[in-house]
């Protein structure tokens, strides 16, 4: 469909821009989080909420790039709000620290991007010896949603304004498929698969925010979670070697997106009046699409929940998923 650029019934297309979905929107009084904001959509996305007025805290792992895309962006919009946070979201010390560090300053919170991640890595552990993938994707955004989410309630209803928290997925979630899937095994070496270990890790992106969407609506909280799909974009999250990105270079201006077009979603999910008080969905596209049948079975999101927080609460490792 993309290929095309047919428009939705947004009125959006898979070749419309961060810049076009938000065109006329004004985000002033608002504060995001987005993490990952210092390369690929990350910086798209950073650099458009700002240019809607949002206060955006760019999470970043790496200070010095976070801090040399801050200075590129308020040359260009010197009246830019933005700040740069220390977060690498393969640690939960990490992550517990950012949190903290946030919550301490007593800043509000309306927008929460969970953008950033890795792709096809190698079988690595991360400090908390979980599968690096899941660590970073899934786990780490996990824990930091439940971090900051009293600081998000709290702005909801003191501004009145509908917070919204947004999960950056792929159709990599389709790499999963069958019964009987088991997030634990993602972290048996001798049974890793890489691809198949990112699509378990993207698919949990989804079953996260439609469980969270879920425990939110039934609370009666004015919060939204929604993942979305940015498309198929050449950026250096991809750790593949190098005449894989120069061919995918090459090709891209015929089946792959810009950044500019590939950081659309996440900002009409985040911004866009239509999105209002939708919640549990997830977009393609800038319009609503149909994730898999693994992605929708909301038993299969309780137990990774329920899974995720033993983790999360216990750092001692893998335990079983059932």
């Amino acid at each position: 469909m993309w290929i095309f650029g047919w428009k939705g019934p947004s009125g959006f297309s898979s070749r419309s821009t961060a810049e076009e979905v938000t065109q006329g929107i004004d985000g002033t009084g608002l504060t995001a989080i987005v993490t990952g904001s210092s390369s690929g959509i990350g910086v798209e996305t950073t650099r458009v909420l700002a240019l809607r007025g949002v206060h955006v805290i760019m999470a970043v792992r790496n200070m010095d790039a976070g801090r040399n895309i801050k200075e590129q962006i308020l040359k260009e919009i010197p009246d830019a709000k933005i700040d740069v946070m220390k977060l690498d979201l393969s640690s939960m010390g990490s992550v517990r620290k950012f949190a903290s560090d946030y919550n301490e300053l007593g800043r509000p919170l309306n927008l929460l991007i969970n953008n950033a991640g890795v792709i096809v890595s190698p079988f690595m552990l991360s400090q908390d010896n979980i599968e690096l993938q899941f660590a970073t994707n899934h786990l780490g955004h996990f824990l930091l949603t439940n971090l900051l989410l009293e600081t998000m309630k709290k702005t909801a209803r003191e501004s009145n304004k509908e917070g919204r928290i947004i999960n950056v997925s792929s159709m990599g979630h389709r790499f999963v498929f069958g019964e009987g899937i088991r997030f634990d095994k993602i972290n048996d070496e001798s049974g890793y698969n890489m691809w198949f270990a990112y699509g378990q890790s993207k698919l949990a992106n989804i079953l996260h925010a439609n469980e969270l969407a879920r425990r939110l609506k039934e609370e009666g909280v004015e919060i939204t979670a929604n993942s979305v799909h940015p498309g198929a974009i050449v950026t250096n999250i991809l750790r593949v070697p190098r005449f894989i990105i120069v061919i995918g270079s090459i090709l891209g201006k015929y089946v792959l997106k810009s950044v500019h077009e590939g950081a659309a979603t996440q900002c009409y999910v985040a911004l866009h009046p239509q999105v209002k008080g939708v919640s549990g969905e997830y977009f393609m596209d800038s319009n609503k699409a149909k994730a898999s049948s693994l992605a929708n079975d909301a038993e299969l999101a309780k137990k990774l929940w329920d899974f995720s927080l033993s983790l999360t609460q216990n750092q001692l490792g893998f335990k079983a998923f059932a």
